[in-house]
């Protein structure tokens, strides 16, 4: 990875500037045209980790294993969430939306102590934290780090 990716992947990560990307869906449907968005939700706490998508192999994938299962858009594949960190996110429930054009799983994060493993950024204190640890101040229109 260059530095000019790394230091816009931080800016993106880390930054103040709201930086939506409103063709992300667009674009990952060109590759796999046959996905839906997933919500998930830690299941004690109802705290929302992340939204990822799904197709039919990843959503048969997580059924199967009760190990919340992904497509990733990015590297367009299948996408085990913990494969890598050993950080998994077991499933609990799949919950279908009213139009069943999204999903909600309820999982019970698994692999390390507190929130490891929700998130691949971390805080100044070199915790994992939940991915949505920004809010958007509605009179600035910055980014407020609620975690840093």
């Amino acid at each position: 990875m260059t530095e000019d990716t790394k230091k816009r992947i931080n800016e993106l990560e880390e930054g103040r500037q709201l930086q939506l990307d409103f063709q992300k869906i667009a674009k990952a449907a060109g590759q796999c045209p046959d996905i839906i968005p997933v919500v998930v939700q830690n299941y004690a706490t109802k705290e929302v980790i992340l939204l990822a998508y799904t197709n039919e192999k990843a959503l048969a994938k997580s059924i199967e294993t009760r190990i919340a299962t992904f497509w990733s858009t990015s590297r367009n594949e299948l996408w085990i969430k913990g494969l890598t960190s050993g950080h998994f996110f077991e499933l609990m429930e799949i919950r279908v939306n009213c139009e069943q054009n999204s999903l909600l799983y309820l999982v019970r994060p698994k692999g390390g102590p507190g929130k490891d493993g929700i998130c691949h950024t971390k805080n100044a204190a070199g915790e994992a934290r939940n991915c949505f640890y920004r809010r958007l101040n509605l009179e600035t229109g910055q980014l407020e780090n609620l975690d840093p």
